[in-house]
């Protein structure tokens, strides 16, 4: 048999990643709405869907080698960065963290096949300047 040549590629494991995301933030989705006694915010519904939108999308791209797949792969890398960061928030709870492991692990892989460097919001910049003036203001009295 004839290998394909998206087999054991990058762009296989991208596509791969892309569905096992989609899937995740789909079952995460769903079990958010079947919580009882819970509330979670409408970004944070909104924010899953668009992510199972996202990374289906990018994966059909990938798997037609269409020449839009860098800018849907960059999108994708987005909203799953911001997705695990979402789901991370509920530390104690194993579908959340299940679904941030694999949001990362698509954001990366979509990082890569779009050849875009990593950018940092501007508040997490001043996030961690301010967590660094903290730290050596501490130190300074000590």
């Amino acid at each position: 048999m004839p290998t394909h040549p998206l087999q054991d590629s990058d762009i296989t494991k991208c596509i791969n990643l892309c569905f096992s995301c989609s899937r995740s933030c789909l079952e995460t989705l769903h079990y958010c709405m079947e919580e009882k006694g819970t509330a979670f915010s409408g970004k944070h519904l909104s924010l899953l869907q668009f992510c199972v939108d996202a990374c289906q999308m990018t994966a059909r791209l990938l798997i037609a080698e269409s020449e839009f797949y860098n800018q849907s792969c960059e999108l994708t890398f987005e909203l799953c960065r911001a997705c695990a960061i979402e789901c991370e928030r509920y530390e104690y709870d194993e579908v959340f963290q299940q679904c941030a492991d694999i949001c990362r692990s698509c954001a990366e892989s979509c990082r890569g096949m779009s050849g875009m460097t990593v950018r940092v919001p501007k508040e997490e910049i001043e996030r961690k300047r301010n967590s660094s003036a903290r730290a050596n203001g501490s130190a300074a009295r000590i």
